[in-house]
């Protein structure tokens, strides 16, 4: 099966769960910029989480351009993690609307791990279906941030459950920003993947 629809219905998802995050702001009845400032714990916690979803589908975008075809299993795999991500409006109002509370934090973070666990569960079975040989999973080969997240997550709930929630937050934060430094892996493989198929294309043209 190809992966077009796949991908349309994964961004329209994706695109719905922004926009529910984002009417999670109200706007504030008072004209004035105090009025503003009851909603900067609302307000960081969507910045944070649109910074997660703008990752997942950065990530999940570069990962289907070297998908050649899918499954059954694949396709449940991605409802999966589809599932997962749709719950983020709520564990981000929710820690919003209670300032980053210790148990608003620590589902937020057990929420961001069901993400990682099953966006890593969606590749595994993608490298399964096409073989160790392919694009993607040699492009994979060394997933150093796939297998340090959950890991830091979970530090991320402990710290939030036991210390802090803003210890918890820190992990969180760090995760993101490990995540927005450019990874070049998947980008290489694609652009080598582009180069080659115009070489076949030039060479059936002559």
């Amino acid at each position: 099966m190809k992966t077009s629809r796949l991908e349309a219905f994964s961004d329209g998802v994706i695109a719905i769960i922004i926009t529910i995050m984002v009417l999670e702001l109200k706007v504030p009845h008072g004209a004035e910029l105090s009025a503003l400032a009851p909603l900067w714990p609302v307000f960081l916690s969507y910045v944070l989480s649109f910074v997660y979803i703008g990752l997942y589908w950065n990530n999940h975008h570069h990962m289907f351009q070297l998908t050649e075809s899918v499954n059954g299993r694949v396709l449940w795999a991605n409802l999966h993690l589809l599932f997962w991500l749709s719950l983020l409006p709520f564990a981000t109002g929710w820690m919003g609307e209670n300032h980053f509370e210790r148990w608003p934090t620590v589902l937020y973070g057990i929420n961001l791990l069901c993400c990682a666990l099953a966006y890593y569960v969606l590749q595994t079975l993608i490298v399964r279906h096409q073989g160790p040989d392919s694009q993607l999973a040699m492009a994979l080969a060394s997933d150093l941030k796939g297998k340090a997240s959950p890991v830091l997550y979970v530090a991320g709930i402990l710290g939030a459950w036991a210390i802090s929630a803003w210890v918890g937050l820190g992990f969180f934060v760090f995760v993101a920003l490990m995540w927005l430094v450019p990874d070049r892996r998947l980008e290489k493989r694609i652009t080598a993947q582009s180069g080659q198929s115009q070489s076949g294309s030039n060479l059936k043209s002559k």
